[in-house]
């Protein structure tokens, strides 16, 4: 007889519920959320276990890894999907939501999430922290100008950058307000500091890129470079998830909604689900293919002419859903982009 469990997991404790093949619970408990003591609950009953879920969520890949390691059925299932499950409950508890989640498993109704490489996660960290820098250093700006806009000071563009024009307000335009140096000094400072972390970032990606085959083949396509390539590989992971190319727009959310009941039929906008950071990086290139004179000018030209149709934000946006398809084909055929002509 099948054997099925769950794990609705939290940060201190994790509730599991084991079920029958015919629904009957069989055992419910909570443990601490810790993959020795799950494993060793689970123990009692390894000899008929078929499937052990879990949702994702921040711990999900250290747990799947760690019981993957202790040789148990572990799979771990979108949360999105048991969601509109355990919604269905009248009462929200961890209890309810583990038992909710092992009749998922056992009924076979989820799509189960991969889990990737700790590769790929590496990769994804250092490029999150280096976006996370990048927002740091434009809200800091936006501080900066925004201070000044109170004392009357208008920061505009300068010839020379942001820290020259930083420091011509300094010494000058703040002569009248002595207080008020410190303040801004501090601030240019944080900036300063934190544009040496980017530039640290920075030299570690290019050393990654330049080191990996994967993203110097994904580099010779037009607008992509080395964080665009990383921001892919480490979205993909494994070329073979997907059968077709074609599935790899869908899988970044650049593709349509789709609305359809009875004599209603209509596609929305893009669906944006899946890795953002991934799909902005997409999007960036193709505004870099769009809007300037880059290689792949047979791009541009198809974009340009959807843009007549539709617009330029739709265009590119279609764009970069083509983009992530013609990336996944010449990683899967290992073939650097070759420029054809396109109806």
């Amino acid at each position: 007889m099948g054997i099925f469990a769950a794990l609705d997991v939290s940060q201190d404790q994790t509730a599991i519920c084991v079920v029958s093949q015919d629904g009957t619970m069989l055992a419910e408990t909570k443990v601490t959320t810790c993959p020795d003591a799950i494993a060793d609950w689970l123990s009692t009953w390894s000899n008929g276990l078929e499937r052990v879920g879990m949702e994702t969520g921040p711990l999900a890949v250290w747990l799947w890894n760690a019981l993957v390691a202790r040789n148990l059925p572990i799979i771990c299932l979108d949360a999105r999907h048991a969601n509109g499950v355990l919604n269905m409950m009248p009462n929200k508890t961890d209890r309810h939501d583990a038992r909710g989640l092992a009749q998922i498993v056992r009924t076979g109704w989820f799509k189960a999430v991969q889990i990737k490489s700790h590769e790929a996660y590496v990769n994804r960290a250092l490029l999150t922290a280096r976006n996370t820098l990048v927002g740091m250093r434009v809200r800091l700006e936006n501080e900066i100008r925004g201070l000044l806009k109170t004392f009357g000071i208008m920061f505009g563009k300068r010839v020379g950058g942001f820290k020259r024009r930083a420091d011509e307000i300094i010494a000058r335009d703040l002569a009248v307000a002595p207080e008020l140096v410190p303040i801004f000094e501090a601030l240019i400072k944080a900036r300063h500091d934190i544009l040496a972390r980017i530039a640290d970032l920075d030299r570690q990606i290019r050393a990654i890129a330049k080191g990996h085959a994967t993203v110097r083949l994904l580099m010779t396509a037009p607008g992509v470079g080395p964080i665009t390539a990383m921001a892919v590989v480490a979205a993909f992971d494994d070329i073979g998830r997907f059968k077709r190319s074609s599935s790899a727009g869908a899988y970044l959310g650049l593709t349509p909604r789709r609305y359809e009941s009875g004599e209603i039929s209509r596609n929305g906008r893009i669906s944006k689900r899946g890795d953002m950071f991934t799909r902005k990086c997409l999007f960036e290139a193709a505004n870099a293919i769009f809007c300037r004179n880059l290689e792949g000018s047979h791009l541009r030209t198809w974009a340009k002419a959807i843009a007549e149709r539709t617009g330029p934000r739709k265009a590119k946006v279609a764009l970069a859903r083509k983009l992530a398809v013609t990336l996944h084909a010449m990683w899967r055929t290992n073939t650097p982009f070759h420029e054809a002509k396109m109806a």
